[in-house]
């Protein structure tokens, strides 16, 4: 069987909504951010575990809204001021201060302040009280795992990147055993599409069998258990 020919091409470049797959995973948040600048106080925190398209989501709202995006150690507020600002990962090692300072800047005229986190601004620890107090009333918008909804549009937008095009029964057999992960989802075609180069082979559901089948491991021992 002739194989497609597949063209390598460079389709990198800033995160935007257009390519974001929305589903019921995700949806809330979507619609938490699109209601900006009319977020409580200016700020809101994207929250959920890795792999859910956080830092994604994050990023198309700071290129739509030319956000500037600061370090969570040491944050610049000189560049914060009067401006919205994304901080990410702020639950791992965030200067409280600079924290502090940034709620407050975003209240301001031009200011907001949208954070990506694993877990609740009430439970990150804090010596001060009035950030204490600003925390446990910090607006948040939870992202879960993503759906079939999802996980299928992720795929399939990372087989067209790669000019990929599976047949359809591939979809199914794949959502039936793969990790609830965009990344693990992006790993998954890559390897498809690497096995598939190596062999001469076209992308089926056969090859998608022996791709998860050599990812079983201690890290990925769910990767063949169909969902119930």
């Amino acid at each position: 069987m002739a194989r497609q020919l597949r063209l390598n091409l460079d389709r990198d470049g800033p995160p935007s909504f257009d390519v974001f797959v929305r589903g019921p995973s995700n949806a809330s948040a979507v619609a938490a951010l699109e209601a900006w600048p009319a977020w409580r106080g200016g700020c809101l925190a994207i929250l959920g575990p890795k792999g859910v398209g956080k830092s994604h989501l994050a990023r198309a709202w700071a290129d739509a809204v030319q956000a500037v995006i600061v370090d969570r150690e040491t944050p610049d507020l000189d560049a914060a001021a009067g401006r919205p600002v994304l901080l990410e990962n702020a639950d791992r090692g965030v200067s409280t201060e600079g924290l502090f300072h940034l709620i407050n800047l975003a209240a301001r005229e031009g200011g907001g302040l949208l954070l990506t986190a694993r877990t609740r601004p009430s439970t990150w620890p804090t010596a001060l009280p009035d950030l204490r107090s600003r925390l446990n009333a910090f607006p948040v918008a939870e992202i879960d795992p993503p759906d079939d909804v999802v996980l299928e549009g992720v795929l399939r937008r990372f087989f067209r990147d790669r000019n990929i095009r599976p047949p359809e029964e591939v979809y199914p057999y794949l959502l039936a055993r793969m990790r609830r992960s965009i990344p693990d989802a992006e790993a998954i075609v890559r390897k498809l599409d690497e096995a598939g180069d190596e062999g001469f082979r076209p992308v089926t559901r056969v090859l998608a069998r022996q791709i998860l089948e050599s990812r079983q491991g201690p890290d990925s021992e769910a990767a063949l258990r169909p969902r119930k």
